[in-house]
């Protein structure tokens, strides 16, 4: 699952040097529902139960949002930088899942908290040398980290739901579903640029971005079957080292020993938090 979240960030930040955000962000959505829909023809359409829809819209509409504001977020930062910000979401998730789904981790996820933050304050450290805070205020004068930041924030939210629909339905209508509800709102913003863009230039990108998204999307839903949803979105959090390694490796980027450490001290507080 986080191996295939990381490819899709870098193929997101590769394809940003010529395709805009909007049309990155539907093409994570709609060629998806390429790779779901044999499984859907498979598994039939579950019984849907009355909540479903409700979980689909909030959901839905948030996930409009964060899918915009996230390509956004690697395009205006460093994929070594932004992307370990999303593992604030399980510590969101603290507080938004014992409101919404009624799951409560142990006293051990307070711990995470604390390492999630630490990591946070790492990734930024050669700032020290001006004052204890400048790590902190640096990190967050970064436009794609404040943007990564809002995105954790919502997705401690939409998960709950994702929870919600995929009890309410089965793993697979869930994920159909709410790509197909994404796909719709955001073709509108899609659809003039692709063509302005050129079509064939574009498809080399979009297509395999959608079905790497589908593919790590798809193991997501599954897990959120079987378990808390706070100990998905965790282990989900992992991809964040792998990412800052394709940063360094791939697109040239700087401060890897810092940001790897931060990465790192992050995602053990975010495991901290499965056990807890």
């Amino acid at each position: 699952m986080y191996f295939f979240d990381s490819l899709k960030d870098l193929i997101i930040k590769k394809g940003l040097k010529e395709i805009d955000e909007y049309t990155l962000a539907f093409s994570t959505r709609f060629f998806a529902l390429f790779l779901f829909f044999p499984f859907l023809l498979i598994y039939k359409i579950p019984e849907i139960k009355q909540e479903f829809w409700l979980a689909l819209f909030v959901s839905g509409s948030i996930n409009i949002l964060t899918t915009i504001l996230y390509i956004k977020a690697l395009k205006y930062s460093e994929l070594s930088l932004a992307k370990p910000i999303t593992t604030f979401t399980p510590l969101f998730l603290l507080i938004t899942s014992p409101l919404i789904v009624g799951e409560m981790p142990s006293f051990l996820g307070f711990c995470g908290v604390i390492l999630i933050v630490l990591g946070a304050y790492i990734l930024n450290i050669k700032q020290i040398k001006e004052n204890f805070l400048a790590p902190i205020k640096a990190l967050f004068k970064e436009k794609g980290v404040k943007l990564m930041f809002i995105v954790a924030f919502l997705w401690s939210i939409s998960s709950n739901f994702d929870k919600i629909g995929v009890t309410s339905s089965s793993p697979i209508f869930w994920i159909f579903s709410i790509h197909l509800f994404i796909s719709i709102c955001l073709f509108p913003f899609a659809y003039t640029k692709v063509f302005r863009n050129g079509l064939k230039k574009s498809v080399k990108i979009i297509i395999p971005l959608g079905f790497i998204s589908g593919i790590s999307l798809l193991c997501q839903m599954i897990a959120l079957k079987l378990t808390l949803v706070v100990y998905v979105i965790s282990i989900k959090r992992m991809s964040s080292v792998i990412s800052v390694i394709f940063g360094y490796l791939f697109l040239n980027e700087k401060n890897i020993k810092e940001r790897l450490l931060g990465a790192l001290i992050m995602v053990i507080g975010a495991v901290c938090i499965v056990f807890s």
